[in-house]
C-alpha cells in the first residue's frame, strides 16, 4: 500500500501539487489521509489509481463536471456502465470533431507553403496549382468555424 507524499503523488499521477490540492477542495478526490503529527496529505493506492484517472481525462479536456459524473459513476460500476460509456463517447465525438478541425488547418497551412514556396522559386505554374488548393479549402475552414 502506498503511502506518497503530495509532490510523490504529483510526480506518479502527472498532475501539479496545487490541481492535487483543488481536486481534493471540489470533491473529486478524498479526503485525503493526512499525517497526525504534521497534517500533511498521505496518498495510498486507492488515491493514486483515482488521480491517473483524472489525469487521463484532463489530459482530453474533460470538465470538471463531467469528471465529477465520471467519478460518481465509477464508483457505481456496472450500474452506471451504461452512462460511462455515454459520457466517454461525447468526449470521443468531440476529439473526433477537433480532429477533423486540425485536419483541415494544416491543409490549408500545407497550401499556403505551397503557395509561397512557388512565389519564392518564381514558378507561376506552381503557384497558379497552390492557389486553387487554397481557394478549395477555403470552404471547408468555414465549415468547421461554424462548428
Amino acid at each position: 500500500m502506498a503511502d506518497l507524499s503530495i509532490q510523490d503523488a504529483a510526480l506518479r499521477s502527472g498532475l501539479t501539487e496545487p490541481t492535487l490540492r483543488y481536486y481534493e477542495e471540489v470533491g473529486l478526490i478524498g479526503p485525503i489521509a493526512r499525517e497526525p503529527s504534521n497534517g500533511h496529505r498521505r496518498y495510498d493506492d486507492h488515491d493514486l489509481d483515482t488521480l491517473q484517472a483524472l489525469a487521463c481525462l484532463r489530459a482530453m479536456g474533460v470538465g470538471i463536471e463531467d469528471m465529477r459524473t465520471y467519478q460518481a459513476n465509477r464508483a457505481l460500476g456496472h450500474a452506471k456502465a451504461g452512462e460511462q460509456r455515454d459520457l466517454l463517447l461525447r468526449h470521443a465525438e468531440r476529439i473526433e470533431a477537433e480532429i477533423e478541425t486540425l485536419h483541415v488547418h494544416l491543409g490549408y497551412l500545407r497550401a499556403k507553403v505551397a503557395l509561397w514556396d512557388a512565389r519564392d522559386r518564381r514558378d507561376a505554374d506552381a503557384e497558379a496549382e497552390a492557389s486553387e488548393q487554397v481557394q478549395a479549402i477555403i470552404p471547408r475552414l468555414a465549415e468547421v468555424a461554424r462548428r
